[in-house]
């Protein structure tokens, strides 16, 4: 599907983050009130219809992306950006602890003008906060999705720590808490 297809629904909104590999991020997900649903693909790459083995050599330049779904009645993008920063390492580049590759990185796709405001506008405030804890300048890749095609990854990934409730969660986080 197109990254900005409209929804039916009056009320539910998309989201797109990469916070490296996408199982935990997605858990995160789907466990804030208000999601209605979370899938995990690849977006931001220069290939169609891209596989995860593809993806991981890095030719495609896919990052692992975590669609969201959300009633904006009851979770704020806001509330969505402050988990984000939060649930990984957004000065790391390329790598998420130990996962490497340009697959891993840390990526915010908007879907509209106020979500690209509001995700530099979060993103100027944790930075101020990392700088304070002592570390370096967010790498975060933020832009439109306008330009993106979201690819689902495969069924064996979707949802995959609710399958594998002891899976590999793999994030690292700064331990920095967001606060405005």
């Amino acid at each position: 599907m197109k990254a900005t297809e409209d929804l039916d629904a009056a009320n539910l909104r998309v989201a797109y983050f990469a916070t490296g590999c996408f199982w935990g991020a997605e858990r995160r997900f789907w466990n804030l009130p208000g999601v209605f649903q979370t899938s995990v693909g690849y977006m931001g790459g220069n290939r169609a219809n891209p596989n995860y083995e593809q993806v991981c050599t890095g030719v495609t330049s896919h990052a692992e992306i975590v669609c969201v779904t959300f009633d904006q009645t009851k979770v704020s993008y806001r509330r969505l950006l402050e988990e984000f920063w939060v649930m990984h390492d957004p000065t790391s580049l390329n790598a998420q602890g130990g996962d490497i590759g340009t697959q891993y990185r840390s990526a915010i796709f908007t879907t509209t003008e106020e979500q690209l405001k509001e995700a530099l506008a979060t993103k100027d405030i944790y930075q101020s906060l990392l700088t304070a804890d002592g570390f370096g300048q967010i790498v975060t890749q933020i832009e439109s999705a306008e330009s993106h095609t979201y690819w689902p990854a495969e069924e064996y990934h979707q949802r995959y720590l609710a399958k594998n409730p002891n899976g590999y969660d793999c994030h690292s986080s700064t331990g920095t808490v967001f606060k405005s």
